[in-house]
């Protein structure tokens, strides 16, 4: 990939800041960015990636501002938005948050980035941490006027600094599943995924190697062991750079020197067939020709020693609906006009508990009663489960090995 240009802009699309890599796109096509956006949100066309007059521009909105990159080359896409969110990561690091009023303040920093992160058109470092070594706000004050390439810049490990100290070695480590289910009018699963991220945070000294084992399928067959423990299939897995490619295709081991702090590991996904953890029944009764009664169950379906946290049940309603009057066993419910919805809301729900809603609500003319009778969105429910994972995936062990001994 090789971007031309990289501008951040405002809300109204006019220039805060750019850095020209390449020299072969002006200015102008920035000026007709808001324009060109513009002209596809109308014709329902929205795209993270436009192309106008031979230029293609890729951009990514953050809050009130506007990372774009343009370039006049056939370059891969894909890359470029994931260097995009990775500058933003690296504006929140300095920054804190990423908008207007920070880009302003800090605009010298900005450049210096700038300047740092991408060379001649293609990226260099994207980690916060390498960065601040010689990149410093006042946070980060220099002691002195020599300036020293840091070790990660010149060495193979990138992401991480030799000569790191902590008064204790510390490694956390959490996975994190977030479950997507479509489930029909009949009952029926019509859409079951499971998308999951390793997080780590590590506070180890020196350079450690670590070595992380999985209750992973493809391993367990190659091992003989297929029934003496729960396999998972994983598909679709990304590591963090960190992680040794060749020798996790060789022999399925997940092996890697860590970045210090937190980072995602891995992440990856699960196509099964996964029973609904809060099954949700929603009755309609129409007393009069104005006039709506829902009874809502909402039933958790996993074991007594689980809760669910944080759970969150938003049930559509017309959009002319009126002065709706809730009963809830457990809970709140709070009617959201704007987003035409009410939203029942519980702190905890304990495995193998079932709560009752009831509503009402008046609907002010006939034509709105019969549109109750027409395809109404889904009922959407969100929620946390902590220890808990709905693959069953694993970690089996977590070894660290210090090089230096």
């Amino acid at each position: 990939m090789s971007v031309s240009a990289i501008f951040i802009l405002d809300v109204k699309g006019r220039i805060l800041i750019y850095r020209d890599y390449r020299g072969d796109v002006s200015t102008k096509y920035a000026e007709k960015f808001m324009s060109k956006l513009n002209e596809s949100e109308d014709s329902g066309k929205l795209s993270p990636i436009l192309h106008d007059e031979g230029i293609t521009y890729l951009y990514l909105q953050h809050s009130n501002v506007y990372l774009l990159a343009v370039t006049q080359q056939n370059v891969n896409a894909t890359a470029v938005m994931t260097f995009l969110h990775s500058l933003t990561a690296v504006f929140k690091h300095y920054f804190e948050e990423v908008e207007e009023e920070s880009i302003r303040d800090n605009f010298v920093t900005v450049y210096e980035l700038l300047d740092e992160v991408m060379d001649y058109g293609y990226p260099q470092f994207t980690e916060a941490q390498i960065l601040q070594e010689f990149i410093k706000t006042d946070s980060y004050r220099m002691e002195s006027n020599i300036v020293k390439p840091p070790m990660a810049v010149t060495n193979a490990v990138s992401w991480r600094s030799e000569g790191i100290k902590h008064k204790k070695n510390e490694v956390f480590l959490d996975v994190v599943e977030s479950v997507n289910l479509l489930v029909n009018s009949n009952g029926t699963v019509v859409l079951s995924e499971v998308a999951g991220v390793l997080k780590m945070r590590t506070y180890l000294s020196g350079m450690p190697e670590c070595k992380l084992g999985l209750n992973d399928k493809v391993l367990f067959e190659a091992q003989g062991r297929n029934n003496r423990q729960k396999a998972v299939d994983l598909e679709d897995i990304k590591f963090h750079q960190c992680v040794r490619l060749a020798r996790f295709d060789n022999d399925r081991t997940i092996s890697f020197i860590p970045p210090d702090g937190a980072f995602d590991l891995m992440t990856y996904r699960l196509s099964q067939n996964i029973k609904p953890l809060i099954w949700v029944e929603c009755l309609v009764e129409r007393p009069s020709r104005s006039r709506t009664d829902y009874v809502v169950k909402a039933r958790s379906q996993f074991k007594e020693r689980s809760v669910a946290t944080n759970v969150e049940i938003m049930l559509p309603l017309p959009s002319d609906t009126t002065a709706p009057v809730t009963r809830c066993s457990q809970g709140s419910a709070i009617y959201a006009p704007e987003k035409s919805a009410l939203v029942w809301q519980m702190r905890n729900f304990p495995g193998g508990k079932e709560y009752m809603l009831r509503c009402h609500f008046n609907l002010p003319s006939v034509a709105a009663e019969e549109e109750t009778h027409s395809k109404m969105p889904p009922i959407k429910v969100k929620f946390e489960i902590p220890y808990f994972t709905v693959s069953g995936m694993q970690v089996r062990y977590l070894k660290v090995i210090e090089k230096s001994g």
